[in-house]
């Protein structure tokens, strides 16, 4: 990492910030992709991916980043594996502080992502894309006629639950609380739903079954009396929120209540030159497909911008 000036600089390599890499680098700007936290995104995570458009047999997650990630190389697309740790959008170029390395940028799209909110739990997180999910639109379908549980007790947690209903034999909800901070439309559709019941004061201490690769059932606590039993389900759904990874912009960036970056006609943040795309600004849909489309967008209206600015 030197002090030259990068036209484009690209936060994230999931399949926003691919997507945006591959027309940046075939527009022949040489796109420096900053891979972050999480290499690849939350497809990096993932097992088979059956609802990305190309792919008749589906493909595995990794598989999919790594391809694109090539893609984009090709075209002259280069990686650095960096944290950002702040940037300042006062100056032209912008600054980018890595710590103790500084990057300068004519343009940034912005395609750092949301991590999705686990438990914490080791068993949790050796499960992930084996039974333990953070999006039912993704996996729902692979435990069509199973029992399954979802973890939460707001709007997310509702939604997840009432779309898994399409799917699932029972889907049982999963609450600490007695309360919900879901809204009452939501909570009475999940309530009254034949297919759906709840568990409420109640939290998972552990998921089975690491050894066998494959969800077969939570070990469960009543916050109320302690008591402790097993609970059998074949596969475990976080409904409890996404943190976007937008924090690093202290405020220069406007963003919503919950941290999302907010943009004008799809792509714009409010400073020029700056983009965001995929599920950093979006909150709604949250797929590869539609982070894909958002960062073929943030790359063309980056060209488009140094065009105009003459470079």
């Amino acid at each position: 990492m030197n002090n030259s000036v990068r036209n484009v600089v690209i936060l994230g390599s999931g399949c926003s910030g691919l997507t945006a890499a591959i027309y940046a680098a075939r527009a022949n700007l040489k796109p420096l992709v900053i891979e972050g936290h999480e290499p690849g995104g939350q497809l990096s995570i993932t097992t088979l991916v059956e609802n990305f458009p190309g792919f008749p047999d589906g493909i595995q997650g990794p598989e999919l980043i790594e391809n694109m990630k090539k893609q984009a190389a090709r075209f002259g697309a280069e990686y650095q594996m960096a944290h950002l740790v702040n940037a300042d959008f006062t100056k032209r170029p912008f600054v980018l502080n890595f710590g103790d390395k500084q990057l300068l940028a004519r343009t940034l799209i912005v395609a750092s992502g949301a991590s999705a909110r686990w438990l914490g739990i080791p068993s949790e997180q050796a499960l992930i894309g084996h039974g333990v999910s953070s999006c039912a639109t993704c996996d729902g379908f692979f435990f069509s006629g199973k029992d399954i549980v979802v973890i939460g007790g707001g709007d997310s947690a509702m939604e997840e639950a009432l779309f898994l209903t399409r799917f699932a034999n029972k889907v049982t909800i999963i609450h600490r609380r007695e309360s919900f901070r879901a809204s009452k439309i939501m909570l009475e559709r999940a309530r009254q739903h034949p297919k759906i019941e709840f568990l409420t004061n109640t939290v998972v201490v552990d998921v089975h079954d690491v050894k066998k690769k494959e969800v077969t059932g939570l070990r469960l606590r009543n916050l109320k009396s302690g008591a402790e039993w097993d609970f059998p389900s074949s596969a475990m759904f976080l409904g409890i929120g996404h943190e976007p990874n937008a924090k690093w912009a202290n405020g220069q960036l406007e963003t919503d209540p919950d941290g999302y970056l907010l943009t004008r006609n799809y792509v714009f943040t409010k400073v020029p030159g700056v983009f965001a795309s995929g599920d950093v600004q979006d909150r709604r849909y949250r797929q590869a497909i539609s982070a894909a489309g958002t960062g073929c967008m943030a790359a063309m209206e980056a060209e488009k911008f140094l065009e105009e600015e003459g470079r």
